[in-house]
């Protein structure tokens, strides 16, 4: 357990000297005295531990949470039943080691969750080939339009304004960043993306097209009519879907899609103060080396056994650092 302890007036003199300065004052000389305080911060006094303990319990007691309340909020984060099961799979023992994804081998628990995990967004979408490690459900959208600019050279983005505000607001910001253009299609009056503005606004520069299945109004799109536009100059042609819905509907693989992504939440996290979510990304097998993330896969050991190894990192940093598209940083220990 560390301990706390504060520097005394030698400690401070002796950093005051090192960095050539008389006071702590000094050190504040470049901040203009007309943005200062200029008097104490207005703050209560301390409290002892168990104060502190009380206080804050009580504040806590003030929140509600899904449990106790019905959350109609929605919008790609849904209080869903979690079964006890879950939490018991979850803590297994061979789900548990004390390395992290960057030895991966070792991780065979890990592996075979993100195999099995693959398997399933493979079968829910329709598309042979699945990754693990997308953020959330915007970032794979984002990065379908980076995989599409890799893919086909070109500079433009169409997106229907029936996908999730959020992830029009994503791929607006990585578009601007990798000099794109994004064009946004409107929806009729059934809340559909209307079908003709689709098609008149792709053309020979568009790199994808972007529609969402249930779109966020809640309207399920004509996949194929809206894949023949898109297809029309050789975009690609993505949609970005609720994984639970896709059991009842036809998966948008059979539905011409080249690309399937999606948030996660839904298929058995908690809404946990807004932090559950991950993403999905599915793609045809074309695609497999431009994919982001992590693909694992199923082998044999030298006895036989089966096993579980990390087949594909293609856009990991620390694969190919200068030519990488991703915010995480290999963790090590």
């Amino acid at each position: 357990m560390s301990r706390y302890t504060s520097a005394t007036d030698a400690d401070r003199r002796e950093m005051l000297d090192a960095v050539g300065v008389g006071s702590v004052e000094d050190l504040f000389e470049a901040i203009p005295e007309s943005v200062r305080l200029g008097r104490p911060i207005d703050l209560p006094e301390g409290m002892a531990e168990q104060e502190v303990l009380d206080h804050l319990t009580a504040l806590a007691a003030r929140n509600r949470h899904a449990d106790e309340e019905v959350t109609f909020l929605g919008a790609g984060m849904y209080d869903h039943y979690v079964p006890s099961l879950i939490d018991n799979l979850v803590q297994r023992s061979e789900f548990l080691t004390p390395y992290t994804p960057y030895q991966p081998e070792i991780s065979q628990g890990g592996l075979q969750v993100m195999f099995e995990f693959q398997t399933m967004i493979s079968e829910l979408t329709g598309l042979p080939v699945s990754n693990a490690s997308v953020y959330e459900g915007p970032s794979a959208v984002a990065a379908a339009g980076y995989l599409a600019k890799l893919e086909t050279k070109k500079t433009r983005l169409v997106i229907s304004r029936g996908v999730h505000p959020h992830s029009r607001a994503a791929l607006a910001t990585h578009a601007a960043g990798y000099g794109m253009e994004l064009a946004e299609v409107p929806l009729d009056a059934q809340g559909a993306t209307d079908a003709e503005a689709l098609a008149a606004a792709v053309d020979d520069d568009t790199a994808a097209v972007f529609v969402q299945y249930p779109n966020f109004l809640g309207t399920v799109e004509d996949l194929a009519t809206l894949g023949e536009a898109a297809k029309s100059t050789g975009a690609l042609f993505v949609c970005a879907a609720d994984p639970l819905p896709l059991g009842i509907l036809k998966p948008p693989g059979e539905c011409g899609v080249d690309i399937c992504v999606g948030e996660g939440q839904t298929l058995g996290n908690r809404l946990d103060y807004g932090g559950p979510s991950f993403g999905f990304f599915a793609a045809s097998e074309r695609f497999l080396r431009k994919m982001p993330g992590r693909i694992a896969g199923e082998t044999r050991d030298v006895d036989g056994k089966r096993g579980f190894v990390l087949t594909l990192q293609t856009r990991e940093q620390h694969i190919r650092r200068e030519k990488a598209h991703t915010t995480s940083a290999p963790r090590r220990r």
